[in-house]
């Protein structure tokens, strides 16, 4: 898992509250358990429109202009500007997974739903939590201004605006210890491998024979 620190980006906003994880990654697409090749159905939900030609009773999929991240202003966008009860849905881990390989590495939102914040840690995506009245001005500002983007600095737990403004984030300091050090869980296991090794050493010696299987090796 990459290390988070500090990150200038360009902020897409998203502004509806309440989206769920089947918007963020639909169920069609949750047939591999590797973390890469969601980026492209990211967010399709919005991204795609269904047309009916009711006169030749014909169902067509087209680009939907109007969604955010369709908009050339936006590409290449790493910070998420949200609303409330983000994630919220299902349990599915592939939504971080399509969020990061997308090409977001932070959210900013009023709240999210549980088990998204939790999931997000554990993929390297930051989920930041600001007030209301505060997610409300970045929403302003970033519909006027192209090109606007934010400063997260993870160690100093702040977002800064373009003109300076600074606003302060809470987050749990294991949590932010492991982004920093860019630690999964896989990667706090492997932090302890030399004591794992002794262990594992010393419980063969102690019950050697009693496996039939350890004869062979």
């Amino acid at each position: 898992m990459d290390k988070f620190e500090t990150l200038t980006g360009l902020v897409a906003p998203l502004d509806r509250a309440n989206v769920d994880t089947d918007a963020i990654i639909p169920k069609q697409y949750l047939k591999s358990i590797k973390r890469t090749g969601f980026g492209r159905p990211c967010l399709t939900t919005g991204a795609i429109s269904i047309r009916v030609n009711r006169v030749w009773i014909t169902v067509s999929a087209v680009i939907n202009p109007d969604f955010v991240l369709n908009q050339t202003r936006y590409q290449g966008a790493q910070i998420l500007l949200a609303r409330d009860n983000f994630g919220c849905g299902s349990s599915r881990e592939h939504a971080p997974w399509a969020l990061v390989d997308y090409g977001f590495r932070a959210i900013i939102a009023p709240s999210y739903a549980d088990i998204f914040y939790n999931n997000s840690f554990k993929n390297g995506l930051l989920p930041i939590v600001l007030e209301r009245d505060a997610v409300d001005r970045l929403f302003k500002e970033c519909a006027t201004a192209p090109g606007y983007k934010l400063t997260v600095d993870l160690v100093a737990q702040t977002v800064i605006s373009p003109v300076g403004t600074t606003f302060k984030f809470e987050i749990d300091a294991f949590r932010r210890h492991c982004l920093l050090n860019g630690l999964d869980d896989i990667g706090l296991t492997l932090q302890h491998v030399a004591e794992i090794k002794t262990y594992e050493e010393r419980r063969r010696q102690r019950h050697r024979g009693y496996f039939p299987s350890e004869n062979l090796i």
